[in-house]
């Protein structure tokens, strides 16, 4: 270091000139290195420079997988080639976050759907395309896990709703509730536990046929009301079958950040694409 600083001289000012190094020359060695184990935290900032464009480049990639499966109605009317091209980019995303055990606390919230191949979810949306009076809304999955090490509950919602008798896309919410398990590093195993119906909104059309504003409402329709708007079904599911335990409910986290999930149905499920979404309240 003191070579380095020795090094630093300016030009003469005169004809004797003036020699800048004296003072550096001057000052103890023990301060020199106590001054450079202070550069050393910024010396090596340099030497990590590189991140911020591999994020940047994991940021495109994401985008670029966004964009792919914008217009294909959550995977309904997506074709062969926007299939293969939607998995090379999920494939393409996966990499940045192989092997990397499962974080829970970023797991943690809600996560809506934008793209899935998954059968029992399709079906969904072609029965929205063939019935003109049910309509699918928004479908997310919640993680409940901010306070657990290898497990919590995770919940499917299905917005829908009734043309007409339902409010449009939200009328009525779908919930199918499991418990999950980390067994492996990137593999979490599902137990379904029951399926709800609630958070019924009627539409204004029957609101008026059950109690008409320009009549007195009677006590029948307000509790008739009441009734709708309170409803809750609540359905427990059998318990799974080792076959089914270990196979049906096996899902593979692929990928995880703040702001994208990929998951992967084990035993040829399908495949999920989901992005943050604002909080569900239960």
């Amino acid at each position: 270091m003191e070579v380095a600083l020795a090094s630093l001289s300016y030009a003469p000012i005169g004809k004797k000139g003036l020699d800048w190094t004296k003072p550096f020359k001057s000052i103890p060695s023990a301060i020199l290195k106590q001054s450079i184990r202070k550069l050393q935290p910024c010396l090596a900032s340099t030497a990590t420079y590189t991140a911020p464009v591999i994020d940047f480049e994991l940021e495109n990639k994401k985008h670029d997988l966004l964009r792919a499966v914008q217009d294909t109605q959550r995977g309904l009317s997506a074709t062969a080639d926007q299939r293969s091209s939607i998995e090379e980019a999920i494939v393409t995303v996966e990499g940045y976050d192989a092997g990397v055990p499962i974080d829970m606390l970023q797991l943690d919230g809600t996560w809506r759907l934008q793209y899935t191949t998954a059968p029992d979810v399709l079906v969904l949306f072609e029965a929205s395309e063939r019935l003109p009076f049910l309509q699918v809304g928004q479908i997310f999955q919640k993680f409940e896990c901010q306070d657990q090490s290898n497990g919590g509950v995770v919940r499917n919602v299905i917005k829908w709703s009734v043309e007409n008798l339902l409010e449009e896309h939200e009328g009525a919410t779908l919930v199918v509730n499991a418990k999950f398990s980390a067994i492996s590093r990137r593999n979490i195993q599902l137990y379904f536990k029951e399926v709800t119906l609630q958070d019924i909104k009627i539409s204004e059309l029957l609101q008026a046929v059950i109690a008409p504003a320009i009549l007195p409402r009677s006590f029948i329709s307000l509790q008739i009301l009441q009734f709708i708007l309170a409803f809750k079904a609540q359905i427990p599911l059998p318990n799974p079958t080792p076959r089914r335990e270990s196979i049906g409910g096996l899902y593979y986290l692929s990928y995880l950040d703040n702001n994208m999930l990929l998951g992967r149905a084990v035993g040829g499920g399908g495949v999920f694409v989901f992005t943050r979404a604002q909080p569900l309240i239960f």
